[in-house]
């Protein structure tokens, strides 16, 4: 573990919330308090930062921070916000977790009223990180790629046309699963469908 004071510990959260903006505030004063850096990017930092009282120092991520130096992000939120905050670290090692603030967190860690605690474990180093699946899309037509994007929950393929079906080939490493017409397939991972998840495997091959 690095030496405390060089810890650095970015912080999202959901700008347009009133709730979010205290738990940012909670977060970053705890953090600064027990000699770790809080960071953030800009535009959180301008609107989350706006109205704190006795504001502590924080860090913007890519100017005064390089991306590469953040141990952990705290993400303050619902779904929306981790989805969010996964896809700005989403080609680092940085792990996040989650505290939910919204109406639904099935990816969140903890609850709200938990957040200092989950900031304690934080700061002493008492947490594990659990890798997550995710999906990676390529979108070929007439032989070239036209689009890639990725996917930590779900990745659908569906119809254009109401009044008709597609045809879907499933193939898994390069091998065929099945064709069958319909209105689209569903491909998710653990963590983006709710009853895969809970059984503990994703729609096709079972991996975790």
């Amino acid at each position: 573990m690095a030496e405390a004071e060089s810890r650095k510990i970015l912080v999202f959260a959901h700008t347009g919330r009133k709730e979010a903006r205290e738990a940012a505030r909670q977060a970053c004063t705890q953090l600064y308090r027990a000699g770790l850096t809080p960071v953030m990017n800009r535009s959180d930092l301008e609107t989350l930062t706006e109205n704190w009282a006795d504001p502590v120092p924080v860090q913007v991520v890519h100017e005064s921070v390089p991306l590469i130096d953040i141990e952990l992000g705290v993400v303050l939120g619902g779904d929306g916000s981790i989805l969010r905050a996964a896809e700005m670290v989403r080609r680092t090692t940085i792990p996040l977790v989650g505290v939910n603030l919204g109406h639904v967190g099935f990816l969140a860690e903890s609850e709200e009223s938990d957040l200092g605690e989950t900031v304690e474990r934080i700061v002493s180093g008492e947490y594990t990180v659990e890798e997550r699946m995710a999906i990676e899309v390529e979108v070929w037509h007439e032989s070239k790629r036209v689009h890639t994007d990725w996917a930590l929950n779900e990745v659908s393929v569906e119809k254009g046309n109401r009044e008709k079906m597609i045809e879907v080939i499933i193939e898994v490493d390069r091998k065929p699963l099945s064709t069958f017409g319909c209105d689209g397939v569903v491909m998710g991972t653990p963590t983006g469908s709710t009853a895969y998840a809970f059984s503990g495997a994703d729609l096709l091959s079972g991996r975790r």
